[in-house]
């Protein structure tokens, strides 16, 4: 069996997200004891344990919720009086440190055209993690879309099959119609992606909402999409167009509001 470190170091290399609990303090009589630590992956499998029952069931729903807002946690169980909630009759007091373990944000790239390059390379500058998606394999290499990390020459509704999408992903559809779209939309849309944008006007997404509606997808899967996609900043080249489209995607990872600077 892989160590805890072991994990740790595949973790990152495979981007992927998880949340690593160590006791950093306990006094009297507890099940574990300081340095214990515990991995918990997203699926929710661990590696490790920082003293099993209520104790650990605590630990993995606060790794957890970690996970989905990148906060640590600092948590102090007393194990004296489960009838006053504590989570264990040892007597003594664990102080457990929950750090969430979050890769580098990827950036899905659908469609590989002149704003799909743009928005590539400006991703890539960016210290995202570039996936660029397209189901015409011609356009989807290096030699024509350089700056990603990884390509997928698949069918639109085949994605997810090959990318693991998780609370770190954001996704920009830049393909070459609204058809394409609602292919593609409706795995995409029962992912855990942070942000999807869709390229185009309020009509071309129209036409691919009403797409998504004739193939039975109710509206509140589909109202979390923006489009048009980026922020208005009257951008017309391919690399104004990205710059929009990657401010967005920096204002909703970030919290901020697009408003200027300045008042």
């Amino acid at each position: 069996m892989k160590t805890i470190y072991q994990a740790l170091a595949e973790i990152e290399e495979t981007n992927q997200i998880a949340a690593l609990a160590t006791i950093v303090r306990s006094k009297g009589s507890t099940p574990r004891h300081g340095t214990s630590k515990m991995l918990i992956y997203a699926d929710g499998n661990i590696i490790g344990t920082v003293g099993g029952g209520e104790l650990e069931r605590r630990v993995h729903v606060a790794a957890q919720e970690a996970m989905q807002d990148g906060e640590a946690r600092y948590l102090t169980y007393n194990m004296s009086d489960p009838s006053k909630g504590d989570p264990g009759i040892c007597g003594g007091t664990v102080e457990v440190f929950v750090e969430p373990i979050l890769p580098n944000p990827t950036l899905l790239l659908i469609g590989a055209g002149h704003v799909g390059k743009a928005v590539a390379y400006l991703a890539k500058w960016l210290d995202f993690h570039v996936v660029v998606a397209e189901d015409r394999a011609e356009f989807c290499t290096p030699e024509h879309i350089p700056g990603g990390d990884e390509y997928l020459p698949v069918a639109m509704d085949e994605i997810t099959e090959h990318l693991k999408i998780n609370s770190q992903t954001y996704i920009v559809m830049a393909t070459r119609g609204a058809d394409v779209d609602a292919v593609a939309l409706p795995d995409l849309l029962e992912s855990d992606a942070a942000y999807i944008g869709v390229i185009g006007s309020k009509r071309r997404w129209l036409a691919a909402a009403s797409l998504l509606q004739e193939r039975g997808i109710p509206e509140e899967k589909y109202a979390k999409v923006h489009s048009p996609i980026g922020l208005e900043i009257e951008a017309e080249t391919p690399e104004e167009i990205a710059v929009s489209i990657m401010a967005e995607v920096l204002m909703i990872r970030n919290g901020g509001t697009g408003e200027k600077m300045s008042t």
